[in-house]
């Protein structure tokens, strides 16, 4: 993963200091690539542990079409809660005490965080337990899951773009339309967040898939470590059901990001040394990408560095 250190260092040294809608303030540059072999080992970060299960249940709930927390909960995931946590409260149906600016105000009032963090107990609580309710706030509009598997046509029809893509690498592999887009400018407002890694192409030579993703905008300590391995994941998952052989994984990253309060645990990781990448392990009796589970799924051989205690992610 030095490509990836390399990315860090890059930001500190020529990057330029801008605001951002969290008001916290990055340190960013315009326009870089990563790149990845796919056919080594497994780009899963080692300078400091990243959540690989917590990464596995979320790409599976895209692959799932899926835009309910629901799924993620029932895998002990919580990345997304935040949003839809903020309808909850926001709506005429909560009762509770004023959670408004809560990512902030969890971050500088212990005691406000301390009601946060039981507030978002009692709701998560309802999303795992009762259904209804978990239909009304546990859904987050037309992100990921939707645009991937069900893109709304303007005549009405839908589009499953991951189904597509698929069927074209087993049948015109030569293909340059193997494309999959989470950026559809209609749905953008009723997103809960739009979408950060907003494009993926499929390429096939000599028997292997590679992939590109375009990512508007990538944190470089929080996001971007987790797309890496999610999109490794992908073209791994996909390649097993087609009967091909993994290629590159290459990651065009526009608006790249340094957050200044992850100033400090930046400096920590580049000086650590990397260690040897892990390996991935799929279940070989699965033949589709649809019907993969968790249990399908498993990294080898992990050995990361201990664990960086980093900040809410805002």
């Amino acid at each position: 993963m030095k490509a990836y250190l390399e990315l860090l260092q890059d930001i500190l040294d020529n990057g330029t200091r801008k605001e951002d809608r969290t008001g916290t303030g990055t340190i960013s540059v315009f326009g870089r690539q990563l790149r990845f072999d796919l056919s080594k080992e497994f780009p899963l970060l080692t300078t400091k542990r990243v959540p690989f299960r917590l990464i596995a249940s979320e790409l599976l709930w895209f692959i799932k079409g899926d835009t309910n927390i629901r799924y993620l909960l029932q895998h002990n995931n919580h990345i997304w809660n935040e949003w839809a946590f903020k309808k909850w409260v926001e709506s005429v149906d909560y009762s509770g005490p004023d959670m408004s600016n809560f990512g902030l105000r969890s971050q500088q009032d212990e005691s406000f965080k301390q009601e946060y963090d039981m507030q978002m107990s009692i709701f998560v609580q309802r999303i795992l337990e009762d259904e209804v309710f978990a239909g009304q706030y546990g859904e987050l509009g037309d992100v990921y899951g939707k645009q991937w598997r069900d893109w709304t046509t303007r005549q009405g029809g839908t589009i499953d773009q991951l189904k597509e893509a698929i069927h074209t690498i087993k049948t015109n592999p030569d293909s340059r339309r193997i494309l999959v887009s989470a950026w559809n400018p209609e749905d953008v407002p009723s997103m809960a967040l739009p979408p950060c890694h907003m494009l993926f192409q499929f390429y096939v030579a000599e028997g292997r898939l590679s992939c590109q993703l375009y990512q508007r905008s990538g944190d470089t300590f929080l996001g971007i470590p987790f797309n890496i391995a999610s999109y490794a994941l992908l073209t791994h998952l996909i390649a097993h059901e087609c009967g091909l052989q993994v290629g590159e994984f290459v990651h065009t990253i526009g608006d790249a990001h340094i957050y200044t309060n992850h100033l400090e645990q930046i400096q920590t990781q580049l000086g650590r040394e990397p260690r040897d990448l892990p390996t991935l392990k799929l279940n070989a009796d699965v033949n589709s990408v649809f019907e993969f589970e968790m249990s399908d799924i498993e990294i080898v051989d992990y050995h990361p560095h201990p664990t960086i205690k980093a900040p809410v992610a805002v």
